[in-house]
């Protein structure tokens, strides 16, 4: 309706569109409520059921919980007008399967201040319902109101404070004339007429009397066992908490056709909440009393009842008590969830709206001729803003409106916005010190206890702990680190600009370089005990995102992790958004856009790597280290795009400075070496390299070159050994994928096994190369099998996209090797011209002269290439290998 008058009042023309209900389907949460009543409805039918049973657990109230404007109070609204008739139910939630007459009751309680009358406000809610649903009286508890009623508000008529404390309504009049029924049936049942114009508490004494000398008549109108005790204590707030016992009692006692299952909707029980709970006890009460009627709370956070921890507090905790609320038993409900008969989850999450349900609220809010009035990209710029949030939709519609009043047409631009009421709704309950924390996990995009209040510069983690368990933070038990803030209130919180309390520049300054400590700390602990590359690739998400966007100093701890993530060649994505400036200006951005680009190479050309190390290299703003990467790394994007000379100079440069990449350095040296030809001088390399040189994998490649299979494979396996040794999965991958490579010519069913292992070990590494390698690998497993060339050619388009043409070398070779085992001279003769031009600039000069002996293709010894042993050697294990090959498929030579 408020939406309806807003949209009235917006136009000079009332008929200029219509503003239609857009309530989401929420069907995942119709299934619960059907399947909670369905089974309350069973329990309280059972002949076991006893109304006055104190001691059994309690399974009558069921919780939906979540972020303030995720659609809570909407989802009891449609709840209760679904039960009340039916008519307003969505046709997805389909009709109920239960005949029993249902009387929903929904009770705001944002208006509660945690004080006596709210609470008699509830009681009086309740009873003016059944006043109207029931048109009749409910003795026991009606006395007891009467007396409570005379004795707390004397002189006050119970007409005058409904009317007055805002509870008139249809039924409003009713209760008053009940009540007094109430009382004539009583002094009826008791034979004592002259009672029913006096005072209540005369009538109660009498009551009480009767039914302590167990007459059977006054037993049988208000014969609960505790009925007497109840009306014989101090007629106050505490025994009006416990009246309900009475109108369960009483309503169990109806007749069948007169018979009625309340539905009570407690909303907004956040309101609820003080430092004593006393509000909470009372209403607690109320729902343990009355296990006939099932109770749906919705609020922003999980009802803590079944928390041992709350002994005292309230009168009952503890999972016995109230089982299906203990937090194991939380689930979040975005899709219907499976249930077992007779046990349905307590306690629900509210998930935010799909992209779908957000499109369809924000199609159907505003119609013009039949027409959506948002427009679609409108639409879908609010969708991507709201990350879900029902709220944020309705700012954003009411945002449309405000725009369209002003005469001017909206804009998708208009709506990359937040909305200052969204912070204003999920700051309104918390303390200074959480909203201090709130603010302070906004910069994170995950954090735990101790992440959070080290970004908050706290010395304890209560407030951290507190903060977590409220509902705009949603846990994930599994995850690294299990909390993130909803990132519709993260979004609003980064944005603030109105709130009392919002953060200046330096505050946001000082809260990343404290997170950005935080992480740190986490990484460096954990690198001492037991390295994770997980968290390693977590920390630096984070850390170089907060070091960039807050141009942070200090990056010591990033630098050392940049060299620990590189180390590995595993590649996870670091996935940075979109920096704010087109080029790096300070040494933070210089940092991200490093690592970013040494990441992104795997799904990048090569020659936009080199671009774009280069242009960091451009600003000088590289930490001394990591100017040392930036250049390794620029080198290698040269060697796979076989600019040799540019590759050589600035592998030269690293190994030079000695520093932390100068293994790695002198290995890409030796490489470049052996691609040159000169395997003596590559060989010479080898003793020293070591580990941190992969010694192992360059003598391997100089080895299979030579046709020494054998060799080669005792090198790739000790290098496999020696990278599991140190546990280093990158490594390991890439030479294993090289001892395929040399198995694949001389056994092609060993080589099926091997190549299984490298797909394995290569399966999340993102290695872009040597997984295209692999490819090719399996063409040479494959040689002399029909569909070689075909596949060749399709590989062939996939080495060209990714930009390595040092692969065509391999991919041709392989290509080469088919030709010469299926003797296709001129096939292979064709294939020894494509190599001749493909390494015509010097590197993978043997290459040509490997091809043509494999198919006895005479051709005089290339003058660039040193063997290390004689050239007729190398031609004729190259040629064995042919001849082998032959044999195994049984091809004529």
């Amino acid at each position: 309706m408020a939406d309806k008058l807003r949209a009235l009042f917006s136009s000079n023309d009332p008929s200029a569109f219509d503003v239609a209900e857009a309530f989401t389907d929420r069907h995942g949460q119709w299934v619960v409520v059907a399947a909670a009543l369905e089974e309350h409805l069973r329990r309280i039918a059972s002949g076991s059921f006893d109304v006055e049973d104190l001691e059994a657990p309690r399974r009558n109230v069921l919780v939906f919980h979540g972020v303030g404007g995720v659609g809570k109070s909407t989802l009891l609204r449609k709840v209760e007008a679904a039960l009340t008739t039916g008519e307003h139910r969505p046709e997805q939630w389909g009709a109920p399967t239960w005949t029993e007459r249902v009387l929903p009751i929904r009770i705001d309680l944002s208006r509660a201040a945690s004080t006596g009358s709210d609470f008699e406000r509830v009681i009086l809610t309740i009873r003016l319902a059944l006043a109207g649903a029931l048109g009749r009286t409910l003795p026991s508890f009606d006395v007891a109101l009467r007396h409570y009623w005379e004795h707390v508000h004397p002189g006050e008529p119970l007409e005058e404070y409904v009317r007055r404390s805002g509870l008139a309504g249809r039924f409003a009049n009713m209760l008053p004339g009940q009540l007094r029924a109430g009382v004539g049936e009583v002094a009826a049942a008791l034979a004592l007429p002259g009672l029913v114009g006096s005072a209540a508490g005369q009538l109660t004494s009498a009551l009480v009397q009767a039914l302590r000398e167990r007459q059977e008549r006054a037993q049988a109108l208000a014969g609960a066992t505790r009925t007497a005790a109840l009306l014989e204590a101090t007629p106050d707030l505490e025994a009006l908490s416990y009246y309900p016992h009475l109108l369960a009692w009483d309503l169990s006692r109806l007749p069948a056709k007169k018979s009625v299952v309340p539905v009570v909707l407690l909303d907004t029980f956040e309101e609820t909440a003080d430092r004593h709970r006393d509000f909470e006890r009372l209403l607690q009460r109320l729902v343990w009393l009355m296990p006939n009627v099932l109770f749906i709370i919705g609020g922003r956070s999980r009802l803590q009842w079944a928390d041992p921890a709350l002994h005292g507090q309230l009168d009952w905790t503890g999972p016995a008590a109230w089982p299906g609320l203990a937090a194991a038993s939380a689930s979040s409900l975005t899709v219907p969830q499976p249930r077992t008969a007779g046990s349905v989850a307590r306690q629900h999450l509210i998930g935010d709206l799909s992209p779908e349900d957000c499109e369809a609220h924000l199609a159907r809010r505003l119609v013009q001729d039949g027409q959506p009035l948002i427009n679609a990209d409108i639409r879908d710029a609010i969708t991507a803003r709201s990350h879900g949030l029902p709220l944020h939709l309705d700012l954003a519609v009411s945002r449309f409106l405000e725009i369209r009043r002003t005469g001017r047409t909206p804009l998708p631009a208009d709506f990359d916005c937040t909305f200052p009421a969204l912070l204003a709704r999920a700051l309104s309950d918390l303390t200074a010190e959480e909203r201090h924390l709130l603010r302070s996990v906004s910069l994170l995009d995950a954090f735990d206890l101790d992440l959070a209040t080290q970004t908050a510069g706290l010395t304890h983690q209560a407030p951290a702990r507190r903060l977590a368990e409220r509902p705009l933070v949603t846990e994930n038990p599994y995850a690294l680190w299990p909390y993130h803030l909803h990132r519709a209130i993260r979004s609003a919180v980064r944005d603030d600009e109105h709130s009392d309390d919002r953060w200046t520049a330096a505050d946001w300054h000082q809260a990343a370089t404290r997170a950005l400590a935080a992480l740190g700390d986490q990484w460096t602990k954990a690198a001492a005990l037991a390295p994770s590359r997980i968290l390693l690739v977590a920390c630096l998400r984070q850390g170089l995102r907060l070091a960039r966007d807050h141009s942070l100093t200090g990056l010591g701890w990033l630098i050392d992790a940049a060299f620990t993530y590189t180390d590995d060649s595993v590649w996870e994505p670091l996935a940075l958004p979109t920096p704010t400036t087109p080029a790096p200006d300070t040494p933070a951005d210089a940092v991200a856009e490093l690592l970013t680009t040494i990441a992104r190479r795997q799904h990048e050309h090569r020659q936009r790597t080199a671009d774009r190390l280069a242009a960091v290299l451009d600003t000088g703003l590289l930490p001394g280290e990591l100017t040392e990467m930036a250049l390794y790394y620029r080198a290698k994007a040269h060697k796979d795009l076989s600019q040799s000379d540019a590759a050589r100079t600035g592998m030269q440069q690293v190994a030079d400075t000695g520093g932390r990449l100068a293994p790695k350095a002198r290995r890409g040296l030796a490489n470049l070496a052996r691609l040159a030809g000169d395997f003596p001088t590559a060989l010479a390399a080898v003793p020293t390299l070591g580990w941190e040189g992969r010694h192992h994998r360059v003598l391997g490649d100089i080895h299979w070159s030579h046709a020494d299979t054998a060799a080669a494979v005792a090198a790739f396996e000790a290098g496999r050994a020696e990278a599991e040794q140190h546990g280093a999965a990158g490594e390991r991958a890439m030479t294993q994928v090289r001892l395929a490579l040399a198995v694949s010519f001389a056994d092609p069913a060993r080589a099926e096994d091997e190549l299984a292992l490298a797909h394995q070990l290569l399966d999340g590494l993102d290695q872009r190369a040597n997984t295209l390698l692999a490819q090719v690998v399996a063409l040479i497993k494959d040689a002399g099998s029909p569909g070689v060339t075909d596949r060749a050619q399709n590989l062939r388009t996939d080495i060209d996209n990714a930009g390595l043409p040092y692969l065509i070398r391999f991919l041709e070779l392989g290509l080469a090797f088919h030709h010469a085992v299926r003797g296709a001279g001129d096939d292979l003769g064709a294939t020894v011209e494509r190599l001749n031009g493909l390494t015509a600039g010097g590197d993978f000069a043997y290459f040509p002269d490997i091809a043509a002996a494999m198919g006895g293709i005479s051709r005089p010894p290339s003058p660039h290439v040193r063997w290390l042993t004689s050239h007729g050697a190398v031609q004729e294990g190259w040629r064995t290998l042919v001849t082998a090959r032959r044999a195994h498929l049984n091809t004529p030579s």
